[in-house]
């Protein structure tokens, strides 16, 4: 329906106005949360490079030359006291 003179044509704007309405509040908010979320990433990947430059290996990387070494996995024979040799 168009408006047919000035005031109902302010009328029309004024209700369209309520239509949209932007809260730069919650804009800086996600833009920050944006911003901060890009930045951890870019530092976690530059921080793995690095890691993975530091130990010639890639993040879980297992390979013949290269085996962990945890417990449960010693080279050595290491017998507790209380086992008895058969």
């Amino acid at each position: 329906m168009e408006p047919t003179n000035q005031g109902e044509a302010t009328q029309e704007v004024a209700k369209l106005s309520q239509v949209i309405q932007i809260d730069d509040g919650k804009i800086q908010a996600h833009l920050g949360e944006v911003v901060r979320s890009t930045v951890e990433e870019t530092l976690n990947a530059m921080l793995d490079a690095e890691a993975d430059r530091l130990c010639r290996a890639e993040r879980y990387e297992r390979t013949e030359a290269r085996k962990d070494t945890r417990a449960g996995s010693t080279s050595g024979s290491c017998t507790p006291k209380w086992v008895k040799s058969a």
